[in-house]
């Protein structure tokens, strides 16, 4: 559950802390005291979107962490471990900044975090439910995937929805393929000519270079030959060769540096210099040796390279791209289908096509199931939220063509009353039958969920009396397995609350900041009673507010004592 909410230079919000407890918590106040404003902050830790404008005016950047307690939320603590984003403490701390630019970054345990993975977490942390849900549920998308939340299907309608895509892929590829075939049958064989003009040329940029090493030594052998046997004729053969001169001057400089040790370096040079000699005048004979001039292996080498060129220029590359030439062309035969079977595409797409039917099947039986558990449901609160013999009904239409969204359309159709018939949600709802049946979904839903805080911001809105006070009996039985956390008007629902934090605005250093105050039973008397009759309190009101709250703690949970802190302090 959610445990503490810290805020800082968000909005009208200066410096904030709120603790929260188990059970079913409130937050009241004047309108526009700042409430929906604690939710936004909320959703932002949890990753909601980003923006500049959310920054205190003089501050630099805007705050939000919230910690939570895991506890209740096994599948939170397997998400943290899989992430190795686990402290091993039973807690977790969500924290989001944003700068005056918008710039936003996240954190989970203090160790950085995309925005990404922040939502993913928070899937298992908290639902936020707010007031303009019911403008949603007008979307038939939406209500389909109300169906599917309600039956548990979320993850086989995105198998579905995955299966669907992959079939679609495949047929599009057939339907080119096909089309290709009709189309492309000449540009199919030109390439096959050219793939196979270019694969006999058995070209390797390595061998290449070589085979030219090879041609240019063949081509100037004689001039080879007459060179090198002219150096070594000059080095080690002719009467003043340069072996015997350095010989002799070895033989000199010895001599020498026997009378003088400073000439023993020179010696040392010359003596190598001598042996250099020497060992290139070996050198040069072995290379004239295996230097021979082959006219028909330079014969060879002649056309090898006329075809490697001529291919060359025929492609419009350089000899070493060749290689590249030919994968383009393998690359475009396959995007034409090359020689793979036509037959072996239809046979992959029905097969993706039986997979996706298998699974659309299985999830079509358990829409049919959710939507009359969800009709039932849903028509029992309805009588509770004063539209007696009213009823609400799924309605299945199976579609003459599948979708990504399954094999049927679903539609939402309600009768508001006895003898009404049905007819869709978005002609037989009026704007506060609309707001009733939202929350009612909304709390049947919620019954279902497996996170463990539930908050509803203002969701309440358009109803009164009667119903509020049944509204606030659902929402305090939803505490009994789930934190709650309500934002509301309605003195019916806040008394229905196990705690009550009332938010105000007041005025600061730096402008208007919003405050909370986590109210005890005497401070809640007062505010229950501000909500029925305004600003000016009577004895009258606060005996009806204080009757309110008795009867709340005598039909469900009673009201905490000493649970909630909310600290909040001006710049």
């Amino acid at each position: 559950m959610l445990r503490v909410l810290s805020i800082r230079d968000y909005v009208i919000v200066d410096r904030l802390e709120i603790e929260l407890g188990p059970g079913f918590t409130t937050l009241t106040g004047e309108t526009g005291a700042g409430k929906s404003i604690l939710i936004d902050a909320l959703a932002l830790a949890l990753g909601g979107r980003a923006e500049a404008g959310v920054v205190r005016t003089g501050a630099e950047r805007a705050e939000v962490s919230a910690e939570f307690d895991l506890a209740a939320a096994p599948p939170a603590r397997e998400w943290l471990a899989a992430n190795d984003l686990d402290e091993g403490e039973g807690t977790c701390l969500l924290r989001r900044t944003v700068d005056l630019s918008g710039r936003s970054r996240a954190f989970v345990n203090g160790r950085p975090a995309t925005v990404a993975q922040l939502r993913e977490l928070g899937e298992y942390l908290l639902d936020i439910h707010g007031q303009h849900e019911h403008q949603l549920l007008l979307k038939r998308d939406q209500q389909r995937a109300l169906v599917d939340a309600f039956g548990g299907s979320e993850a086989l309608a995105k198998d579905v929805a995955r299966r669907y895509g992959d079939w679609k892929r495949l047929a599009d590829q057939r339907i080119a393929r096909e089309r290709a075939q009709e189309t492309s049958a000449r540009e199919r064989e030109m390439l096959a000519h050219e793939i196979g003009e270019l694969e006999g040329l058995s070209f390797d940029p390595v061998a290449f270079a070589e085979e030219e090493a090879s041609h240019r030594r063949l081509a100037h052998g004689q001039e080879l030959i007459d060179t090198v046997a002219a150096c070594v004729e000059a080095v080690d053969e002719s009467e003043g060769a340069a072996t015997t001169t350095l010989s002799h001057a070895v033989t000199q400089l010895e001599e020498a540096a026997r009378l003088d040790p400073q000439l023993e370096d020179a010696l040392r040079d010359l003596q190598a210099a001598s042996v250099h000699a020497t060992e290139a005048a070996h050198q040069l004979r072995r290379y004239l040796q295996k230097l021979e001039v082959d006219p028909a292996r330079l014969a060879q080498l002649d056309r090898r390279l006329r075809d490697v060129h001529d291919m060359a220029r025929k492609y419009r590359v350089e000899p070493a791209r060749i290689p590249d030439a030919l994968a383009d062309r393998r690359t475009r035969l396959a995007e034409l289908g090359g020689s793979e079977s036509l037959e072996k595409l239809r046979e992959q797409e029905a097969a993706a096509e039986a997979t996706y039917r298998e699974a659309a099947t299985s999830l079509s039986k358990a829409r049919k199931e959710a939507a009359r558990k969800l009709g039932g449901d849903v028509t029992k609160s309805m009588q509770r939220l004063s539209m007696d013999g009213g009823r609400l009904a799924v309605a299945i239409e199976t579609l003459e063509e599948p979708s990504a969204g399954g094999l049927e359309s679903i539609e939402l159709q309600v009768s508001g009353h006895a003898g009404q018939p049905l007819a869709p949600l978005s002609k037989a709802a009026s704007g506060g039958e609309l707001s009733r049946l939202s929350l009612a979904i909304q709390v049947l839903l919620s019954g279902r969920a497996s996170v463990p805080t539930l908050v509803f911001d203002e969701v309440d809105s358009g109803i009164g009396g009667g119903v509020a006070q049944i509204v606030g009996e659902l929402l305090q039985a939803l505490s009994s397995h789930h934190q709650v956390l309500c934002v509301t008007h309605l003195a019916q629902v806040a008394s229905h609350a196990r705690s009550q934090l009332r938010v105000s605005k007041r005025p600061g250093p730096r402008g208007t900041v919003a405050a909370v105050e986590a109210l005890d039973a005497e401070s809640r008397v007062d505010e229950i009673a501000r909500m029925l009759g305004g600003l000016t309190l009577t004895e009258a009101t606060r005996r009806h507010a204080a009757e309110m709250l008795q009867n709340a703690r005598a039909t469900g949970t009673p009201a905490a004592k000493g649970k909630g802190k909310a600290l909040s302090r001006p710049s």
